[in-house]
C-alpha cells in the first residue's frame, strides 16, 4: 500500500502537518494555554501548551496516519482492498487535521465557534461516506467489521458489510441532523447502535449458518 500509493500518503501527510505552518504565522497572536478539548456540550474542558497545540497535536495525527498505512500495508489480505477505500483511509485524517486544528486555532484567538454544530456535521459526513463504501469491501483484517463471524465466513462478510452500510449511511444522516440540537452527546447513542447492531447481525447469521 506505501508503495504503491506513496504520492498520496506524502501530500496527506504534508496537509496533516499544515496546521504547524498555519500556528507559526499566528505565534504572536496565540495564547500561552490553548483548547484542546471539549466536552459533549461544546464547552473546552481541556488545555494544553502552545508549543503542544502547534506542534505536539500535528505529530500525532500524523503518527495516527502513519499507522493507518502501515496496519493496512501489513494486512497478508491487502489485496483485497477496494483502491477507493485505501484512498478514504489516507484522505480521512488529513482532512480531520485540517477542520479541527481551524477550530482550535480560532477558539484560541478568541472566535466563536459552534463545536456542538461543526463536529455533528463532520463525523456524521465521514460515517455516511464510510457507509456508503462499506460494502464494496472485500475480507481482510484491518478494513470494516473484523470480528470472528465475518473472517471466518465470505458470505458473512458481504452480508454484514452491505447491511452495516446502510446502517451507516442512515446512521451518518442522523448524526449530522443532531448539529441542530446543538448537543454533540446526542449523538452518540447512534454511534453505539451502528457500531452494535452489525455485530449482532453478524451473529444471527453465523447461527444460520451462514
Amino acid at each position: 500500500m506505501i508503495k504503491k500509493h506513496w504520492k498520496t500518503l506524502l501530500i496527506t501527510s504534508i496537509i496533516t502537518l499544515l496546521p504547524i505552518v498555519a500556528g507559526l504565522l499566528l505565534w504572536n497572536k496565540l495564547p500561552e494555554k490553548m483548547p484542546i478539548h471539549w466536552n459533549a456540550e461544546g464547552v473546552v474542558d481541556g488545555w494544553g501548551s502552545k508549543a503542544f497545540a502547534v506542534f505536539g497535536l500535528p505529530g500525532i495525527m500524523l503518527a495516527a496516519q502513519w499507522l493507518c498505512a502501515l496496519g493496512t500495508s501489513a494486512d497478508p489480505k491487502k489485496a483485497n482492498h477496494p483502491e477507493k477505500v485505501l484512498h478514504l483511509v489516507l484522505w480521512i485524517i488529513p482532512v480531520l487535521s485540517i477542520v479541527l486544528f481551524a477550530i482550535t486555532y480560532a477558539a484560541a484567538l478568541g472566535k466563536q465557534v459552534r463545536v456542538e454544530v461543526i463536529l455533528p456535521v463532520l463525523i456524521g459526513l465521514i460515517f455516511t461516506i464510510i457507509g456508503n463504501y462499506m460494502p464494496k469491501c472485500k475480507q481482510n483484517y484491518t478494513i470494516g467489521i473484523k470480528i470472528p463471524w465475518t473472517l471466518n465466513s465470505e458470505e458473512n462478510w458481504n452480508k454484514t458489510h452491505r447491511f452495516a452500510g446502510i446502517l451507516w449511511v442512515i446512521g451518518g444522516i442522523l448524526i449530522m441532523a443532531t448539529a441542530f440540537l446543538g448537543k454533540i452527546w446526542i449523538s452518540l447513542p447512534i454511534v453505539l447502535v451502528m457500531a452494535l447492531i452489525p455485530m449482532l447481525y453478524s451473529y444471527i447469521l453465523h447461527r444460520k449458518g451462514v
